[in-house]
């Protein structure tokens, strides 16, 4: 079985959900009915197939496997969080992230041989952590049981998606401490006010903008909502997009180019770059 079209398929999945479904709380739920559910057809063609070679076998474990394992954990995180979050008191809350923060790095400190085997690179290992085979040599080590069973773990390809998972938590964590620490910092509001900055394009064209920057993964290695990243621009640059979902459906719509600004930006930038060269 090819395993990566259904793994880009998950993720693809995943991105939409981020665009789509902006309560966070509905969108964990979603992600982990989207996870649980890819995992189950993995286990049946597993359970049925089996695999032609031990690297098969710990290919699919280790690279495969892990992906919506990981995506599963993350997003049962993210949901226990926000449901857990308390409301009103910002005291509370910031103690109640430093703990979470703490559970996380206390993970990291009880696997440190895990990490710098992963890390690292190494290989060694491979056959006894990655292959089911050795599954009754190693005890059962991990903090929550997501997705356990006898003919679809090995010793260690639930515990290297857990490190997935809470690496990604650790910045989701971070990211919502920086929201809420007032300490050292001038106000959102403040700062704000200090900018004269102004959007003087049109509403789409910062749509595409911001859209182009989630998709490609680079705030927040992905992990940022486009609410957030929507939200940011319009209080920085002082404009208000409206319903940037429906704007960015008008967009994908369009019948000539989809990305009409950001290819302006692109031949503006080349243009400038080529007279400067003369």
């Amino acid at each position: 079985m090819d395993f990566k079209p259904f793994i880009d398929g998950l993720q693809k999945d995943l991105k939409e959900a981020q665009v789509n479904i902006p309560n966070v709380i509905k969108r964990a739920n979603h992600s982990i009915r989207l996870c649980h559910s890819l995992l189950s057809l993995f286990k049946q063609r597993v359970v049925k197939d089996g695999f032609e070679s031990i690297e098969k076998e710990i290919e699919f474990f280790k690279s495969y496997k892990t992906i919506p394992a990981s995506q599963l954990i993350y997003h049962s995180q993210i949901r226990s969080f926000e449901l857990e979050f308390p409301r009103g008191d910002e005291n509370a809350q910031r103690k109640f992230i430093k703990k979470r923060l703490n559970r996380i790095n206390r993970f990291y400190r009880n696997h440190t041989g895990f990490s710098e085997y992963i890390t690292s690179g190494r290989t060694h290992f491979d056959e006894q952590y990655f292959t089911r085979k050795y599954l009754s040599s190693f005890p059962l080590n991990l903090s929550h049981i997501y997705f356990h069973d006898l003919d679809f773990n090995t010793p260690r390809d639930m515990l290297l998606s857990e490190f997935k998972a809470y690496d990604s938590m650790l910045v989701y964590l971070q990211n919502r401490m920086i929201d809420k620490s007032k300490l050292h910092r001038v106000k959102a509001e403040e700062l704000n006010n200090q900018l004269n900055l102004q959007w003087t394009a049109n509403k789409s064209a910062l749509t595409e903008l911001i859209y182009a920057l989630h998709y490609n993964r680079v705030i927040n290695n992905g992990n940022a909502d486009i609410k957030e990243i929507a939200s940011a621009f319009q209080q920085v640059l002082h404009f208000d997009l409206g319903d940037f979902y429906k704007i960015f459906s008008e967009i994908k719509s369009r019948k000539i180019s989809r990305t009409k600004f950001l290819d302006d930006l692109a031949s503006g930038l080349q243009s400038h770059m080529d007279s400067t060269d003369l």
